[in-house]
């Protein structure tokens, strides 16, 4: 109130040059505002910026591999069983021991199979005594034949008594055929009866795949009482082992038999194993839509086992000198997809729109453009505008020695 009552005391002039140096005062306060304003850099709104993280794009090797999960089985297994009846007398192997092949891995009670032995071979003894009767007997009709072909011929024996000698002999001859039939019957039987009791010795044979297998289950115990075909162990190959895997229809017209594959597992998490794909099924299940693919994996050391877990790696195809970036550059804006590129001289981010090849893992090829070099947002790029302004973290300051980084060459 005492500013406004000297004001109106003053006289004309005095409130005249109070006016002036009002004004005068607002234009340099002006003048001095817009200075200040202008060494900001700012000649409308001030731009907002962005804490980012980058990292360079790379020249190097990246491969399309094709990722899957699955199972091991043994490559081959079969049960083996007994193909007479008796009472197991003992087993020689148990479950996780070594078989070759060959070996006699059971055997059966054969005192029964011996006895059926023994009479085979009395029945033949008789029948072989039969046989050389019935031989001697042949003859001496034989040589009674012709002495009376001989008197016949001279007149002195009858056409009957001829007749009823030559009857005889046919006889004879007859009576021996199946003497000589007996005993190749009893031959017979006593090779039958071999063979039974060779069974009673139980073997682990097969025709393919290596000489050493393992016994996967045990079936049965020592004195069990068996009939033919009852299971007695399982006979399992795990070397090589195989691997079963399922492909969809995107990834199965890429898989090739004999291609190389990667398998790991996570009990051995530092171990990588390697095998082929050896056979591909020629249908998709239309339950599923995926197709059976079977691989053969090296088990020199056995540690695989059938019934384990595994990841597996099919590499479809690589490239030496890609231009790689971090998949986790990759924005999308409107519909494009692109990368935003970090201009370390002027602290700027500039969007880049990008065509992407193959990706692994947390690598992607770009394709176009070939020539892209510099820097990508890799973290906050979520936050950014083509253009926009960013902060580098102390560790990401430009290095010395690179180069202004912005859109590459030929890019609009």
């Amino acid at each position: 109130m005492k500013m406004i009552d000297g004001i109106k005391k003053m006289s004309t002039a005095q409130k005249v040059l109070l006016l002036i140096a009002l004004i005068i005062a607002i234009l340099v306060l002006w003048r001095v505002g817009k200075a200040v304003f202008q060494k900001s850099g700012g000649g409308g709104p001030r731009q907002p910026s962005v804490a980012v993280e980058i990292q360079p794009v790379e020249t190097g090797l990246i491969r399309d591999v094709g990722q899957f999960s699955g199972t091991l089985i043994p490559k081959s297994q079969f049960v083996v069983a007994p193909k007479v009846s008796g009472k197991l007398k003992k087993l020689y192997v148990n479950i996780g021991d070594r078989v070759t092949k060959g070996q006699v891995v059971a055997q059966l009670d054969d005192e029964e199979y011996q006895q059926q032995v023994a009479q085979a071979e009395a029945d033949l003894r008789v029948a072989r005594a039969n046989f050389e009767e019935a031989r001697s007997a042949l003859e001496l009709a034989r040589k009674d034949l012709e002495r009376a072909e001989t008197l016949h011929q001279k007149g002195i024996l009858s056409d009957s008594q001829f007749d009823t000698t030559k009857a005889q002999f046919q006889a004879q001859e007859a009576r021996f055929k199946v003497a000589e039939a007996q005993v190749a019957n009893r031959e017979a039987a006593l090779e039958t009866a071999k063979v039974r009791l060779s069974y009673t010795r139980i073997v682990a044979t097969w025709e393919s795949g290596g000489n050493v297998r393992y016994v996967g289950e045990r079936f049965v115990d020592e004195g069990a009482l068996l009939s033919v075909n009852t299971p007695i162990i399982s006979i399992v190959e795990i070397q090589p082992i195989t691997a079963v895997i399922y492909a969809t229809d995107k990834d199965y017209f890429r898989i090739q038999v004999g291609q190389p594959v990667i398998v790991a597992s996570s009990v051995f998490p530092e171990k990588k194993f390697h095998g082929r794909v050896v056979r591909v099924a020629p249908l998709l299940k239309e339950t599923s839509r995926q197709a059976r693919v079977e691989i053969d994996i090296d088990n020199e050391e056995g540690m695989l086992k059938p019934g384990m877990f595994v990841n597996v790696e099919i590499e479809f195809g690589r490239r030496e000198n890609a231009r790689i970036i971090p998949f986790s550059s990759l924005v999308y804006r409107g519909n494009r997809q692109g990368v935003f590129l970090a201009d370390l001289e002027n602290r700027k981010a500039i969007f880049q729109p990008v065509k992407v090849g193959i990706i692994e893992g947390e690598k992607a090829e770009v394709i176009e453009p070939a020539d892209m070099s510099g820097y990508v947002v890799t973290l906050g790029q979520h936050l950014l505008q083509d253009g926009m302004n960013i902060i580098l973290p102390e560790s990401g300051k430009k290095p010395e020695s690179t180069q202004k980084a912005g859109r590459p060459s030929g890019s609009k």
